[in-house]
């Protein structure tokens, strides 16, 4: 599939994987963070043109801020709220026993995980097939990062969550790349 990537959608995959910082896998929150680096390319310019020019530093305070309980979007805070399990209040007492960070599944201490280079996640392998699906069903011949964009906020989860409170979202990603009536399909 990789051989089909643009030279922007290969620098967005090399680039999440300097994100993964201590982790075992690339996810999409790795993906989206690539993204937000990128200048100059498709996937940048929509971002551009619905409201996330030059600061994007909201975007990427809002995936740290999730990364810190544990990759848990609003939804499932809120799912688990209503069985009476405060997710705010783990974070604090699991931060204050070992640090702040602990739950955002990033490890310093790579000693334990003798591979060395960390792979793709299932929900990064999802939003690449997804990135495919994209392409194709704009007759595409090539993935390009706004094609990742596009299955970001396709696939629910805390990168369409955040993305979605900064006004991009799957709707206005297809009107910003394809124009009213495009017919882009994520999968």
């Amino acid at each position: 599939m990789f051989e089909r990537f643009t030279k922007d959608a290969r620098d967005v995959v090399k680039v999440a994987f300097a994100h993964v910082e201590g982790g075992r896998s690339v996810e999409p929150e790795h993906l989206l963070l690539a993204l937000l680096d990128r200048q100059g390319s498709r996937g940048s310019f929509a971002l551009a043109a619905l409201g996330l020019g030059e600061d994007r530093e909201p975007v990427r305070e809002a995936l740290s801020r999730a990364r810190r309980r544990a990759g848990l979007s609003r939804a499932e805070s809120d799912a688990l709220a209503g069985l009476g399990i405060d997710v705010t209040e783990i974070v604090a007492r699991v931060e204050d026993l070992h640090g702040v960070g602990a739950m955002s599944g990033d490890t310093k201490d790579k000693r334990w995980w003798s591979a060395g280079r960390p792979s793709f996640g299932r929900g990064a392998k999802d939003v690449l097939e997804r990135s495919l699906r994209a392409a194709l069903a704009q007759r595409d011949r090539h993935i390009g990062d706004e094609h990742i964009l596009l299955a970001l906020t396709a696939r629910p989860g805390v990168p369409a969550e955040v993305l979605a409170d900064h006004g991009v979202t799957y709707e206005s990603l297809v009107r910003v790349l394809y124009g009213p009536g495009g017919e882009a399909k994520a999968g």
